[in-house]
């Protein structure tokens, strides 16, 4: 600091002695050179400018004669230009004038550093000076170096992702999902954007996986973004909607299961002897990715029933975290006795809305309404199967000649309810004296 006023000193002292001496060779004292002293005509402009650009500072006198005029730093305490001399070594300097009454300091490519105020001064006995302001702004950045990457963690840790960035002024920092889904800040917190460098989540779960985006922004274009991929770990989840599942001798059948897994689990097929299931005209297995992607949905259509194709049937899914299966039984039931008009089951809404809380890690399934492809009439075959260990106790009702539909029925709930019995046997009653009367 000392050695920077010290130029200064003598750089003064150095433009007073050109004066003096300019003075002394035109035949005169210093005093009498000229008839009044220069002075500024207008103020020198404050520029904002942002890092890399161009920019230029005016200082304008009048009556200058042969008095010079200084350009220098004030917060770094360097002189950059003395008239029309370039003092400074930083080849980003230039100064020119518009005879001499105005003195033009040129930055080029402008730095964060360059920043401050600039003074003007004219080398009168008592300095004259005047100060512009040079406000440079700096668009934001994202330093890698100092911010998340991708990062995998396992279901129910902790993360914290960090975004660090710089830039004049000081830029804020947002967080988003890329998808525009809420953040989970804590079991009681949703919000659909956070504020701050540090972006916290506690006890993570499959659903905070995804894309989340660090921007940066400070009102000085562009805003950038930083984009950091979640990952979540966690062992393969099995739900089978149908557990028991009827079909005829020679017809098709699809048997489903709906798995979870990350990182994605090999998924097949196996009979009861562990023998997996392969390709073929019997077999047709495929997996069809849902959304998020680590849900699957698990298809096996069996075609041509033969007696051998009757059975218990496993879904495996396996991940580096771990394995799960579930067994799905397939038994022989009557074709039905007429082509019924096609009609179309939908997915039960829980396979639809398929979330969490209908998974764990043992399997389970709530058997509901199954549909059956025929082979040979293209029709569709309806059983509703609550119970396994009840599969055989069946209820038949064919209707008048012109034609009727088959209906098998097995459910868990009317054998176990006494209440039910009561109106069953006046229905069959019914039934049978139509019969006879028909006939």
């Amino acid at each position: 600091m000392i050695g920077q006023v010290y130029v200064i000193f003598f750089g003064l002292f150095g433009l007073f002695f050109i004066k003096v001496r300019a003075a002394t060779s035109s035949g005169g004292s210093p005093a009498n050179v000229v008839s009044e002293e220069p002075e500024f005509t207008d103020t020198i402009e404050n520029i904002t400018v942002a890092a890399g650009r161009n920019v230029k500072f005016a200082c304008s006198v009048k009556n200058l004669g042969s008095y010079k005029v200084a350009w220098m730093h004030f917060e770094q305490s360097a002189i950059l230009t003395v008239h029309n001399h370039v003092i400074t070594r930083n080849p980003r300097i230039n100064v020119s004038h518009d005879k001499h009454r105005t003195w033009f300091l040129h930055i080029n490519n402008v730095q964060e550093e360059d920043r401050g105020r600039y003074m003007c001064q004219i080398n009168t006995v008592t300095a004259k000076t005047q100060f512009g302001y040079l406000h440079v702004v700096v668009p934001p950045n994202i330093d890698d170096s100092l911010s998340s990457s991708d990062v995998i963690v396992r279901e129910g840790a902790n993360e914290t992702l960090v975004c660090k960035a710089t830039g004049s002024p000081e830029p804020t920092v947002k967080w988003k999902r890329d998808d525009n889904i809420k953040i989970t800040i804590n079991k009681t917190m949703q919000v659909p954007d956070w504020d701050g460098e540090k972006l916290e989540l506690t006890k993570i779960s499959r659903l905070d996986m995804g894309a989340y985006l660090c921007i940066a922004s400070n009102g000085v274009p562009p805003t950038v973004s930083k984009r950091i991929k979640v990952s979540v770990d966690f062992p393969p989840m099995l739900w089978i909607p149908h557990q028991l599942v009827g079909a005829p001798l020679a017809y098709s059948v699809t048997l489903e299961c709906f798995t979870e897994a990350y990182p994605n689990s090999l998924n097949y097929w196996t009979r009861e002897d562990g023998q997996m299931i392969h390709e073929s005209k019997k077999y047709h297995a495929e997996n069809i990715i849902g959304n998020p992607s680590y849900k699957i949905h698990m298809r096996l259509t069996i075609n041509n029933i033969q007696n051998n194709d009757y059975g218990t049937y496993k879904c495996v899914a396996k991940n580096p975290r771990g394995e799960t299966d579930g067994t799905i039984r397939l038994y022989i039931s009557s074709p039905p006795t007429t082509s019924p008009k096609p009609t179309t089951t939908e997915t039960p809404s829980r396979v639809k809305d398929w979330g969490l809380g209908d998974l764990n890690n043992s399997v389970y399934g709530n058997p509901s309404s199954l549909t059956i492809h025929l082979d040979n009439k293209d029709a569709k075959y309806q059983s509703n199967l609550d119970d396994v260990g009840k599969s055989e106790q069946k209820s038949i009702t064919d209707t008048d000649s012109k034609g009727g539909i088959f209906s098998e029925t097995a459910s868990a709930s009317t054998f176990k309810s006494k209440s039910t019995d009561l109106w069953i046997l006046p229905v069959l009653i019914f039934q049978v004296i139509t019969y006879i009367l028909l006939r």
